[in-house]
């Protein structure tokens, strides 16, 4: 049987704590001597250990040492007042409305000087009265919500048009035609200089192959030689494919420049791009045989079955669109139903001839232009006005939808009647459903006075302008509605 062996520890650990007899000694020695980093925190364990031992440590209602969990009972029953909260370790920084900013260190003055943020020139200032200028949508357009996917897509690729116009021009005409008509409106609004003719032709065109690149990718001299005479025959590298033009903008029917029209394109411009000279070329070239009659003809216009057109400009690019331009446009386009001339000048020809006079073989000065200085405010003469709006509805005699917003200047030619001619509400316009006759501009508080009487005088307008239309229909047209301001 085995003997139990007992073993004695030769080493053992020494207390956390000293004896109450040694702390005179030990007292004496740290004054002698610097404390070491054990003894420092020996000196806390007993201080901690004294101060939770001692019972005057909770009756004390002053005690600092007191626990922070004390039950709220125990804490009413003691009358020991409630322990403040921690100061927070940064106040909170709010905007100027208010509400809490994002935590983390203020942005850099760099990034918010950054030219992103700041008022692009291109763009319509907040300044002056266009910063209440807001382009009314034509009825029947497609809009995507703010923030979707579509709106965020095009927003992106408006951002980076230079780009886009570039790396995807070989891609752009094959989208669907609602993407490109919405991709166009983007550019119109939002974008930097707004729409131009490179950009509706990279829209509304495919971009043909260039022959340099087809010999890169061919050997074959033939193909070549074949390539290089069906180039000649179209007349046109822009022009590659009749059937193409015949069904790549046939369901595109919403064309929207409001703010372009003016600044980065004129409407010159806007129609020697509808209407190109090539298209009319082929389009009355003979055929050599009767059999080729059956064929798709080229269409002599790029969007052939256009119906809205948004042409609103600027305040401020008013006088630079010309009517006598619009004119020659809206001859070539039977096919609309809703139109905006929003914030347009007073028809005239020749609008920077209104303070020209010129002196006769007698000595008698005449007046250059059709409408003078005094014409509309003292003479209430609107007779080139009325003119030129007759020359308008008879060729858009298919009009439903007008805006006008911001013409209150000429309104009256609407309802005036000078020496028998008048505009013809129920012949030329007598389709027309909806006229739209708005100030434009907004009022607040602090808009002064004249404004607002202004604004009460277009109001009254238009309200004479929608009697003098039921008037002279008295049954006989469609039922108008004159969409203004209240009053």
């Amino acid at each position: 049987m085995r003997k139990k062996r007992h073993h004695q520890a030769k080493y053992s650990k020494p207390p956390s704590t000293a004896p109450a007899s040694l702390g005179s000694t030990r007292s004496t020695q740290a004054d002698d001597q610097p404390k070491g980093v054990n003894e420092l925190l020996a000196d806390l364990r007993r201080a901690s250990l004294a101060s939770s031992n001692h019972p005057s440590s909770i009756a004390s209602p002053a005690s600092s040492a007191l626990p922070a969990t004390l039950p709220p009972a125990l804490r009413q029953i003691l009358q020991i007042p409630e322990t403040p909260p921690p100061p927070p370790r940064r106040p909170v920084r709010v905007d100027d409305q208010g509400r809490r900013l994002p935590p983390g260190p203020r942005p850099p003055r760099s990034w918010l000087e950054r030219h992103d943020n700041a008022p692009r020139p291109g763009r319509r200032s907040k300044g002056g009265d266009e910063r209440h200028v807001d382009f009314h949508k034509l009825p029947g357009a497609y809009s995507p919500e703010r923030g979707s996917l579509m709106d965020r897509l095009l927003r992106q690729m408006v951002s980076g048009w230079d780009f886009q116009s570039v790396y995807n021009r070989y891609y752009l005409a094959s989208l669907h035609s609602r993407v490109r008509s919405l991709l166009i409106e983007y550019l119109s609004l939002w974008g930097d200089r707004g729409v131009t003719v490179a950009d509706l032709k990279s829209i509304l065109l495919p971009v043909p192959l260039v022959e340099d690149e087809r010999d890169a990718h061919t050997n074959n001299a033939d193909a070549h030689v074949e390539a290089h005479d069906r180039s000649q025959h179209s007349g046109s590298e822009q022009y590659p494919n009749s059937e193409i033009l015949a069904s790549l903008n046939k369901d595109l029917y919403i064309l929207n420049l409001s703010g372009s029209v003016g600044r980065s394109i004129t409407i010159r411009e806007l129609t020697n791009t509808l209407f190109p000279p090539e298209l009319k070329s082929f389009a009355e070239t003979v055929h050599d045989s009767w059999d080729a009659a059956d064929t798709l003809p080229l269409p002599q216009q790029l969007l052939p079955n256009l119906t809205h057109l948004s042409l609103a400009v600027s305040p401020s690019e008013s006088p630079t669109v010309s009517w006598k331009q619009l004119l020659a446009l809206a001859s070539k386009l039977p096919t609309l139903t809703h139109l905006s001339l929003a914030y347009w000048p007073e028809p005239s020809l020749t609008p920077n001839a209104k303070f020209t006079t010129v002196v006769g073989a007698q000595g008698r000065a005449y007046r250059y232009g059709g409408t003078g200085p005094y014409s509309h405010t003292v003479d209430d003469d609107w007779s080139e006005a009325i003119i030129l709006l007759r020359k308008l509805s008879k060729s858009l005699y298919r009009l439903e939808y007008l805006d006008l917003t911001g013409c209150g200047a000429w309104f009256a030619a609407l309802m005036h009647n000078s020496d028998g001619t008048q505009i013809d509400w129920t012949g030329d316009w007598g389709k027309m459903q909806t006229l739209r006759l708005r100030y434009g501009l907004g009022i607040s508080e602090d808009t002064p006075q004249a404004d607002r009487a202004e604004l009460a005088r277009v109001i009254s307008t238009a309200v004479r302008v929608e009697k003098h239309i039921v008037g002279q229909r008295a049954g006989k047209g469609r039922f108008i509605h004159v969409d203004r301001d209240a009053p």
